[in-house]
């Protein structure tokens, strides 16, 4: 049986609905690891409602897992009216996982006693954990949802106000925790940042160039033979009316030296833009 919307068979569906489900699994294992291993034993907090969690649970003695699924109740709601059913399923499943996991694990003595190593490293495992989580269609946190809310209402944007509700979240880890595991969780934070931008992203990063020059035949031809593919469009310049055409292609960031090489050497004058890009489907792009 055929979908007769997007033309995709269901035995295809499901596959796709398998790998996104098995990721969020994995993805809530590791952000589980991550922080059992090394951030919960030292008093070092995530941002978000996974901060909210570990804190509430180190005040009151019950479970970090039973924090995580009530607080982020309500956002699992505004999720689903603002997001979708799609989203509040991942998530739930998420959230549900990441539960499940630290209460497995259980309270452990931390790998390490070192705050430092364990902001780092526990930021890199929990990162890679809620990256993959993220780039699977789900979430852990409920904050980005509220943001959504206040960027439409407000002349915030979300990322100020996520920003704001992590500064608050961290600040309080100073009273509950002590201030130097404040300044250790900011440390962690930033960390699963980045890691989080390495999973969704990609260690090797791509690039989007665009060229306008009016030798756009030999330019063209000299990405050609990179092994890279080159579309042509159609352009018109603004203020002298003449035709143009722009060359469009993708490379990756080792070759993206040789590219303006290449388009320097064959036209001076050439005009270029350069766009990371995140994700790359079809083409004859091979990383």
């Amino acid at each position: 049986m055929t979908d007769q919307l997007t033309g995709k068979g269901c035995s295809g569906q499901w596959q796709v609905y398998f790998r996104k489900y098995v990721l969020l699994f994995l993805g809530s294992v590791i952000a589980a690891a991550g922080l059992e291993f090394f951030l919960v034993p030292n008093h070092i907090i995530d941002g978000g409602v996974v901060g909210i969690a570990i804190m509430l649970s180190a005040v009151t003695g019950y479970s970090f897992g039973l924090f995580l699924i009530v607080v982020n109740l309500p956002f699992l709601y505004l999720g689903y009216r603002l997001v979708g059913w799609r989203f509040t399923v991942a998530t739930t499943f998420a959230i549900g996982g990441l539960a499940f996991w630290t209460a497995y694990f259980g309270p452990i003595p931390a790998v390490t006693d070192d705050l430092f190593l364990a902001a780092i490293f526990g930021g890199i495992i929990d990162g890679i954990g809620v990256g993959m989580i993220i780039r699977s269609g789900g979430s852990l946190d409920g904050t980005e949802i509220v943001a959504i809310i206040l960027d439409k209402r407000s002349s915030f944007s979300v990322g100020e106000v996520v920003m704001f509700f992590n500064l608050f979240i961290l600040g309080s880890a100073g009273f509950v925790f002590g201030w130097d595991r404040a300044m250790y969780s900011l440390v962690a934070y930033f960390v699963i940042a980045k890691m989080i931008d390495v999973v969704l992203k990609g260690l090797d990063e791509s690039y989007a160039v665009m060229t306008v020059t009016t030798r756009h035949d030999e330019v063209a031809a000299a990405l050609t033979e990179m092994g890279r593919g080159v579309t042509l469009l159609h352009g018109e310049g603004g203020y002298t009316g003449e035709q143009r055409k722009i060359l469009y292609c993708v490379v990756t960031r080792l070759e993206l030296d040789k590219v303006k090489n290449i388009v320097q050497t064959v036209d001076e004058q050439a005009f270029m833009t350069i766009n990371p890009v995140h994700d790359i489907i079809g083409g004859r792009f091979n990383r």
